[in-house]
């Protein structure tokens, strides 16, 4: 078929596909596997073909990260009921103090708590955050906010083992150690820029409390101890009794024990070591298994076996959609791919080495500010990029951090997490918009410099 036929139905599928979504209210499942079907026919795979590409870039993509992406979301949701996450912000909070904590929050929780996904690391942090606010100034609750709000949407995308960030590097065969390593090169600094312009805007007069705010109906002076005290109580409420939770090195033991396997494991195979005992301790499929282990066993051990069953149902229940939605993404991947799209853009890749890193970045803004969905925008950015990866000298980590940077611009009115956060923090929706929208959408920008940068020494 004519090449300027094939970029046409691409775009046609692309574009159809986040019509379907927006102006049909389908969803993404549906509406990425009719984009998917539609570029098959509509390229001349055929029938048989077009099947064959859909299920053959499924099963691929489930293959390679469907685990890991559920060990994951098991790991964060079993770290919850320890009370790994309210010790650390306890003790980060002592040893910092309330005027720097929202540059302590966003940065420990992109940069630790990846694994716990966003909409339960919001949930957790929220009464903490609201606790903290009055502290620090009269705009303290946007500036909470705001680091709440990088703490959960950063790490989900750019940070191994966030969701996001396992997908978009299985997607696009990117060693999950580099990925960890230069996820967190990039979140840091991201979460403390973002944060510092974020503050001289609310010094300029940026937050109206009276407009921006809803009453609070929480005490203000609630203790930190006080406001997250829920979690420890739906703990142990099951089992009926009040059990001592482990100290922070514990809590947070599984976590560090799997991403020093990764990174390990990373380092192994930099120095050739592909095989023994250390390269097989270091594969992420194993470090995350024993990461779970350890803390499914803690949480039995520390609260009750039941809370540790209850967490690990809640983790599947997670992880369901984040599957799916994954694999779909890579049946469209298999479907351009089969389509010869990698050889259409071979001359436009090689010609510009910034090209696909705005080009991976303006996708996954355009998908995310249309869909909502800050995991499906990188994940689908990922996948329409992947096949053309092979045309490019440009490292695939670049492309996946530059599709992650993309995915947090603009998380608005169309996405749940955004009326979540709006009904946790108190906020209306002008200050809502005043806070996740601009804080997301400085935060996509900032991280494509440090990316752009990265691009010079990768």
């Amino acid at each position: 078929m004519n090449e300027s036929l094939i970029l046409l139905h691409t775009g046609v599928a692309i574009a159809g596909t986040i019509l379907l979504i927006l102006a049909l209210r389908l969803e993404p499942l549906i509406a990425l596997l009719c984009g998917s079907l539609y570029l098959g026919l509509a390229t001349g795979l055929g029938f048989g073909g077009t099947t064959e590409a859909i299920t053959g870039g499924f099963g691929g993509i489930m293959t390679d990260i469907g685990l890991l992406i559920t060990f994951g979301v098991l790991l964060g949701s079993l770290l919850s009921v320890t009370g790994a996450l309210r010790r650390l912000t306890e003790g980060l909070l002592r040893i910092f103090g309330a005027e720097r904590s929202p540059y302590v929050f966003g940065t420990a929780m992109s940069s630790i708590f990846p694994a716990i996904y966003t909409d339960v690391l919001l949930v957790l942090t929220a009464p903490l955050g609201r606790s903290i606010a009055p502290r620090i100034s009269r705009d303290g609750r946007a500036a909470m906010g705001a680091a709440l709000i990088l703490g959960s949407e950063l790490g989900l995308v750019l940070v191994v083992p966030g969701a996001g960030a396992l997908a978009v590097a299985g997607l696009l065969h990117v060693s999950l150690g580099r990925m960890l390593l230069f996820g967190l090169l990039v979140t840091v600094p991201t979460a403390l820029v973002t944060i510092y312009l974020y503050r001289l805007l609310l010094r300029g007069g940026l937050w109206n409390g009276d407009k921006d705010e809803l009453i609070d109906e929480e005490p203000a002076e609630t203790s930190v101890e006080e406001s997250a005290g829920t979690t420890e109580e739906a703990a142990t409420s099951p089992a009926g009794q009040e059990r001592r939770l482990p100290g922070l090195g514990v809590s947070l033991a599984p976590l560090f024990i799997a991403i020093l396997l990764i990174a390990g494991g990373g380092i192994a195979k930099v120095a050739g070591v592909t095989s023994g005992p250390l390269a097989f301790l270091g594969s992420p499929l194993v470090a995350l298994f024993l990461g779970v282990v350890l803390a499914y066993s803690l949480a039995w051990g520390s609260v009750s076996r039941q809370v540790a069953s209850s967490a690990v149902g809640n983790g599947l229940r997670e992880c369901g959609p984040i599957l799916i939605i994954t694999g779909i993404g890579g049946s469209l991947g298999g479907v351009i791919s089969a389509t010869g799209l990698e050889d259409i853009l071979a001359g436009y890749f090689s010609s510009n080495a910034l090209s696909p890193l705005l080009l991976a970045w303006f996708i996954a803004v355009v998908l995310h500010v249309t869909i909502g969905s800050t995991s499906v925008a990188a994940i689908t950015a990922g996948s329409v990029l992947a096949p053309a990866l092979g045309s490019t000298d440009i490292a695939p980590l670049l492309i996946a951090l530059a599709a992650g940077s993309g995915a947090l611009f603009a998380v608005h009115v169309n996405s749940n997490f955004f009326w979540m956060f709006q009904r946790l923090f108190g906020l209306t929706t002008r200050g809502t918009l005043k806070t996740c929208t601009l804080v997301t959408t400085l935060a996509s920008v900032v991280s494509l410099g440090f990316v752009l940068l990265l691009s010079t020494v990768i």
